[in-house]
């Protein structure tokens, strides 16, 4: 078996499934929970997220529901930073900060516990995927709303094509595995 350090990015594309028309005809898509079940792809992940931020005193890592709920606390534990859950309205039980945003075709919003964050800390933002970047910029601004500071953005997979950076731009961005078509 080989060491979980020394997969590179191309066999953990092999690792994810593509299922084309879905969600709807003429799109692609990546289906990244053959990676995940693959203990070896699953470890590369989180090492090679961690070893990109292990230097830069991560205080918090936030992750969006639904699926950066699965990478920010395994990161969060390698990085010994708490987690913080963003969330869908209505979802977490104490008083909360909103942040209302447009997507192409209606609008959004996210929520975050007011306490989960103090003025200065560093948090780093986790998700599986970078697309359009609307969500991970809602979520920056919402944590900047509570005064943290962003120390990056990290993303499993980032579909260059849709061009989600321009988005987030000021902001630093990592991925780990780039599609551009």
């Amino acid at each position: 078996m080989a060491k979980a350090s020394a997969l590179d990015a191309d066999h953990l594309k092999k690792l994810i499934r593509e299922i084309p028309d879905f969600p709807k005809k003429g799109i692609l898509f990546y289906d990244i929970t053959t990676l995940l079940k693959d203990k070896t792809g699953f470890a590369t992940l989180i090492d090679k997220l961690s070893e990109h931020y292990i230097s830069q005193d991560i205080d918090l890592v936030l992750g969006m529901e639904a699926r950066g709920f699965i990478f920010a606390p395994a990161l969060a534990y390698r990085l010994n930073a708490g987690f913080v859950p963003v969330r869908k309205p209505g979802k977490l039980p104490a008083e909360c900060e909103r942040y209302d945003y447009a997507l192409e075709y209606g609008s959004n919003t996210l929520e975050i516990h007011k306490d989960s964050i103090q003025k200065g800390q560093r948090v780093l933002i986790v998700d599986d995927l970078l697309a359009t970047g609307g969500t991970a910029e809602a979520t920056a601004k919402l944590a900047e709303k509570l005064g943290a500071t962003i120390a990056g953005l990290g993303f499993v997979v980032e579909l260059e094509f849709l061009k989600g950076r321009e988005k987030l731009k000021g902001y630093e961005v990592m991925s780990i595995l780039r599609y551009d078509k």
